[in-house]
C-alpha cells in the first residue's frame, strides 16, 4: 500500500477491461481476476490473495458486498454469474472507494478558463472528428459550470490530450486492444489534467468501436475533478456505457450536481438568450413532441443548444435542463416569422442564419441583427431558387451547405461567397439521402438529415448513412 499516496496524488483515471476469453477460463484464472479487481478498484489488501480462494473469507466478502452496492447489483457478497460479468467489463480503473464524486482531497483548478491542446491524432478518425469529439466532450462540462476552453495549437495547456500504445512516459502503460481504454489525472500543473487515449483501441464516432465522444467526457470529468458515481446513468459510472443512440445522450443530474460541488451553475450571461423563463403552456396547435408523425421546420445549434423549429414553436434542448422546453419563436425573437424553412449556426461568427421563402435573417443570441432580412439572391443563388429547404454549416471545414429539392448548393464561409460548380445532385455526394430534406443539422461529427417523421444519421467523412432514427429522439421519445 506503499504506492497509494503516489495514486491519490497523480490521481490518474485508468480505464481498463477484462477480455472473456469463453468457457476455457478455469477457477484459477476468476479468482486471479477477482483478486485483482478487488485490489486495483476496493483497496483489498495485496497479501491477502489465500483467501480469496475462500470466498466465505471476510475480507473477501466485505469487498465483494462494496463493490456490488457501488455498481448497482444485488449485494450477496457471493461470486455469481452477474457479479463475475461485471468484472469483465470495460470500466476506468479509477478506485471505486474514495470521497464522493470528487477525487481524494477534491483538486480541482482555481481559474475557470482552461485551455486544452491535441498532441496527436488516432489514425482511426479524421482529425475534425477528433476535434469534434474533443470539443464535444469539453461542450458537456461548459454547460453547466461557469469553466470555459480555448485550444491551444503549441506550448503547454492545462488538458493536454494525446493518443499513445504500451508505455508512453508516466509509468501507466497501456496494454494494447481491449483492456486500457484511457486515463486521465485530476486538476494541478504539469502532467496532471492530462488526458491519454490507448491507440491500440479502434476508436469510431459511431458504437461500432469504442466511441471517442463518450470516452472523452468521462476523461474529461476526470480531468476536472470529478471521482466515480455509483449512479449507474451517470456518465461518471465506472463501467463504459455504449450508447447504441447517441441523440440520447444527456448529462445525468448527479454528474451535474457533482461538478456543481467544484465550480458552481453557469453564470447568467448575455451571450445565453435566457427569456423567457418559463416555456409556453400546452395550448391549442401546440405541437406534441413525440407524436409519432411529428416532423420538423428546421433545426439548428446556437451556443451548444439545439434549436428544434416546428410552426410558430421551437424546442430548446440544453445539457442543463433534462428535458427540452417549447417556446414561441415571437417570445424570443420578436421580428423572426413562423414556420421557417431552413437554419443554420456558423460558429466562428456567432450568428445563426434563419431563412424562409426568400428571405434570411441573422441572429445573435436573442437579437435579431441590423440590417436583416436579405434577399437569398445575395448569397449568390439564382433567380429560379425561391426558398431553402434545408442548410448545416460544416465548422470544420468552414462551408455551408444549402439542399434545394434535390440539389444543393456549397458556400464558402471564408471567402464569403457560393462555391463555383454548384449545384450537384444531393445523391451524388451524400448516398442514401434521397428523399426531400425538411431540415439538417450537425452532432458529434454526423450530419442529421430530417425526413418527414424520420432522421438519417450520415457520416460526412465516410459518406454514408449509418443510422435511421425517429425525428422526435432528440426531444427524449
Amino acid at each position: 500500500m506503499k504506492s497509494l499516496p503516489i495514486l491519490l496524488f497523480l490521481c490518474v483515471a485508468v480505464c481498463s477491461a477484462y477480455p472473456l476469453d469463453g468457457a476455457a477460463r478455469g477457477e484459477d484464472t476468476s479468482m486471479n481476476l477477482v483478486q485483482k479487481y478487488l485490489e486495483n478498484y476496493y483497496d483489498l489488501e495485496k497479501d491477502v490473495k489465500q483467501f480469496v480462494r475462500r470466498k466465505d473469507s471476510g475480507p473477501v466478502v466485505k469487498k465483494i458486498r462494496e463493490m456490488q452496492k457501488f455498481l448497482g447489483l444485488e449485494v450477496t457478497g457471493k461470486l455469481d454469474s452477474d457479479t463475475l460479468e461485471v468484472m469483465r467489463k470495460p470500466r476506468c480503473g479509477v478506485p471505486d472507494v474514495g470521497q464522493f464524486r470528487t477525487f481524494p482531497g477534491i483538486p480541482k483548478w482555481r481559474k475557470t478558463h482552461l485551455t486544452y491542446r491535441i498532441v496527436n491524432y488516432t489514425p482511426d478518425l479524421p482529425k475534425d472528428a477528433v476535434d469534434s469529439a474533443i470539443e464535444k466532450a469539453l461542450k458537456v462540462w461548459e454547460e453547466v459550470t461557469p469553466l470555459t476552453f480555448s485550444r491551444l495549437y503549441e506550448g503547454e495547456a492545462d488538458i493536454m490530450i494525446s493518443f499513445a500504445v504500451r508505455e508512453h512516459g508516466d509509468f501507466y502503460p497501456f496494454d494494447g486492444p481491449g483492456n486500457v481504454l484511457a486515463h486521465a489525472y485530476a486538476p494541478g500543473p504539469g502532467i496532471n489534467g492530462d488526458a491519454h487515449f490507448d491507440d491500440d483501441e479502434q476508436w469510431t464516432k459511431d458504437t461500432t468501436g469504442t466511441n471517442l465522444f463518450l470516452v472523452a467526457a468521462h476523461e474529461i470529468g476526470h480531468s476536472l475533478g470529478l471521482f466515480h458515481s455509483a449512479n449507474t446513468e451517470a456518465l461518471m459510472y465506472p463501467l463504459y456505457h455504449s450508447l447504441t443512440d447517441l441523440t440520447r445522450f444527456r448529462l445525468s443530474q448527479d454528474d451535474i450536481n457533482g461538478i456543481q460541488s467544484l465550480y458552481g451553475p453557469p453564470p447568467d450571461s448575455p451571450e445565453t438568450p435566457l427569456v423567457p423563463t418559463e416555456p409556453v403552456p400546452p395550448e391549442p396547435g401546440t405541437p406534441a413532441k413525440c407524436d409519432p408523425a411529428l416532423s420538423f421546420d428546421a433545426v439548428s445549434t446556437l451556443r451548444g443548444e439545439i434549436l428544434i423549429f416546428k410552426d410558430r414553436h421551437f424546442w430548446r434542448k440544453s445539457l442543463r435542463k433534462l428535458e427540452p422546453e417549447l417556446y414561441l419563436i415571437s417570445s424570443f425573437w420578436p421580428s423572426l416569422p413562423s414556420g421557417v424553412d431552413a437554419a443554420y449556426e456558423v460558429t466562428s461568427k456567432d450568428l445563426v442564419f434563419v431563412f424562409k421563402g426568400s428571405q434570411f435573417w441573422a441572429i445573435r443570441g436573442n437579437e435579431v441583427q441590423a440590417g436583416y432580412p436579405r434577399g437569398i439572391h445575395t448569397l449568390g443563388f439564382p433567380p429560379t431558387v425561391r426558398k431553402i429547404d434545408a442548410a448545416i454549416s460544416d465548422k470544420e471545414k468552414k462551408k455551408t451547405y444549402f439542399f434545394v429539392e434535390d440539389k444543393y448548393w456549397r458556400f464558402d464561409e471564408k471567402r464569403n461567397s457560393m462555391e463555383p460548380g454548384f449545384p450537384k445532385q444531393i445523391a451524388e455526394d451524400f448516398p442514401g439521402i434521397d428523399s426531400k430534406i425538411d431540415a439538417v443539422f450537425e452532432e458529434f461529427g454526423f450530419f442529421y438529415f430530417f425526413t418527414g417523421s424520420s432522421q438519417l444519421e450520415f457520416d460526412p467523412n465516410a459518406k454514408k448513412v449509418t443510422h435511421t432514427l425517429k425525428s422526435n429522439s432528440w426531444l427524449n421519445c
